[in-house]
């Protein structure tokens, strides 16, 4: 079968389309979606190896602990462009600078707003103090680093006269890149390929910087007015993954790539996105978020490549074009949803881990098979969302000092309830039984008897990996322990087995970080 969805070719440089990620930064400015330090760099170094051209690694001036993330992501970056956000103040700006100065490409994106009614209630300045204030941004931006964006903040908004005038100005003063934001998403298609047209035209310095989109979905627009924008000559995409953001989100990264992907005869461009990386971007930054992905979300959704309707069932057994525009494993997604079960050997788990992206060492193998072969016991179906979270979580905990060996509880109405738990530390079996109100409360009543400490619990959450009443749950868990915060998960067809794996994974976690203080206090 011809492949309805083949990866469009490179073309030339000026039909290039840079890819600019955003999730650390805007992406957690959605409520309730800040990410720990730990998980920051875990979905950088995936960024990174994806093919992300910059990332926005976060807000250096808001605290110290974005600082320290953009600075150490900027350490680690391989490939991308690594930009910290700064507003127009100087000490933002020499902030952004510090933390991006060890990146092998930095970047500083600086930003203000030039609307009528931003410069007025929010800014309290007269255009021309405006206009000052961008060139002054941009020169000490340029005095720091060679690679400088300028944003104008809401300029769909802004009268197109001044918007021309700034972006002049900022490209005079060193800007390399030119950002003109639909801030509260409120533009059209057409209006917004239409801006970037009258701008590029003229402000006769336009050809020497590179336009970049950032797209709101207040109307739910941001992918359609994005790739608008990209038709009006932006060569540059602001996006998100899972189109996380604030207010109502963001512009989704891989919906914006898969349809200039799928689209290539209508949208001549092309970028260095590996596609099939895509579900798997979208998992880790659903869990780190603890945001779920709606079922179906275009791309990455559960649903995506779901077919229940007899008519659409026949249809795809015939062939597959005549209900699906793109093939699943384009974007990460194994062709089939229902895989593995009970009677499934060796080989054949290996076989489809390979297909999953996995490549496991032979020890490694064989844990995860048994746990694989456990779990199918306990299950009618085992889904590749099933084996995702059998085997992450086998690789996760690999290394850990304090592992799960055994856990009985009691429970019901008549309490208080009961956990029994068997523990692995450093090699040695130990055993405590512990009551709660509750079976929860009683396991991590254990855990403390278990291995004393001192961490607040800051998050419990639970989410079914799969549907059915046997589904493997899921558990996420952030302590605080001394200023310190670290999330893990747990997952196990057991609620409350996954919950002691997850708490006990933390509490790990929590381990290596005082022996890495420890270790450079010693070094000090």
């Amino acid at each position: 079968m011809s492949n309805p969805n083949p990866p469009a070719p490179k073309g030339s440089e000026k039909d290039r389309v840079l890819i600019f990620d955003t999730t650390l930064r805007d992406g957690e400015q959605c409520p309730g979606a800040s990410m720990t330090f730990e998980e920051k760099l875990e979905v950088a170094e995936l960024l990174d190896n994806m093919g992300v051209d910059i990332i926005e690694a976060g807000f250096p001036i808001a605290s110290q602990g974005d600082f320290d993330s953009v600075a150490e992501i900027a350490k680690r970056s391989k490939n991308a462009t690594i930009a910290g956000l700064a507003r127009a103040a100087f000490n933002d700006i020499d902030r952004c600078a510090e933390a991006v100065k060890h990146a092998r490409r930095p970047r500083i994106h600086t930003f203000l707003s030039t609307s009528p009614v931003h410069m007025k209630y929010k800014l309290q300045k007269e255009p021309e103090q405006v206009l000052e204030m961008v060139v002054a941004q941009v020169t000490r931006a340029r005095n720091h680093v060679e690679d400088v964006e300028w944003s104008s903040e809401d300029g769909t908004r802004t009268e197109i006269d001044f918007l021309c005038r700034c972006v002049e100005a900022a490209i005079k003063a060193g800007a390399t890149t030119i950002n003109i934001p639909d801030t509260v998403g409120y533009t059209t298609p057409q209006e917004y390929a239409q801006l970037f047209r009258t701008v590029r035209e003229r402000v006769p310095n336009s050809d020497k910087a590179r336009f970049s989109v950032h797209c709101h979905d207040d109307l739910g627009m941001a992918v359609a007015n994005s790739i608008a924008g990209v038709d009006g000559g932006a060569r540059q995409v602001e996006c998100t993954v899972n189109g996380i953001g604030e207010r109502a989100g963001y512009a989704s990264l891989e919906e914006v790539v898969m349809a200039l992907r799928t689209r290539a005869d209508i949208y001549p461009y092309w970028n260095n996105i590996d596609a099939t990386m895509l579900t798997r971007a979208s998992k880790l930054v659903s869990a780190v978020t603890s945001f779920p992905v709606q079922y179906n979300k275009a791309i990455v959704g559960r649903n995506a490549f779901a077919h229940e309707s007899g008519i659409h069932q026949d249809g795809m057994l015939k062939h597959t074009q005549t209900y699906e525009i793109m093939r699943p494993e384009d974007v990460g997604v194994s062709k089939t949803s229902l895989v593995m079960g009970k009677h499934s050997g060796r080989h054949a788990f290996r076989e489809k881990l390979k297909e999953m992206g996995y490549e496991l060492g032979d020890n490694a193998l064989n844990d995860a098979f048994n746990r694989f072969k456990a779990l199918a016991d306990k299950k009618k179906h085992v889904y590749d969302e099933d084996i995702v979270a059998l085997v992450d979580d086998e690789i996760a905990h690999a290394h850990d000092r304090i592992k799960l060996v055994s856990l009985s509880v009691i429970a019901g109405t008549q309490g208080p309830q009961r956990a029994t738990m068997k523990v692995d530390i450093d090699g040695r079996t130990y055993t405590e039984e512990a009551t709660g109100n509750g079976p929860n409360d009683a396991i991590f009543n254990a855990v403390k008897m278990l291995v004393p400490h001192q961490a607040k619990l800051l998050l419990y959450q639970v989410h079914a990996i799969t549907e059915g009443t046997d589904a493997q749950a899921e558990v996420t868990v952030r302590l605080e322990e001394g200023g310190k915060v670290v999330s893990a998960r747990g997952a196990d067809a057991d609620t409350l087995v996954a919950s002691a794996k997850a708490y006990i994974a933390a509490l790990n976690k929590l381990a290596q970080k005082r022996q890495s203080v420890n270790a450079q206090t010693a070094a000090g």
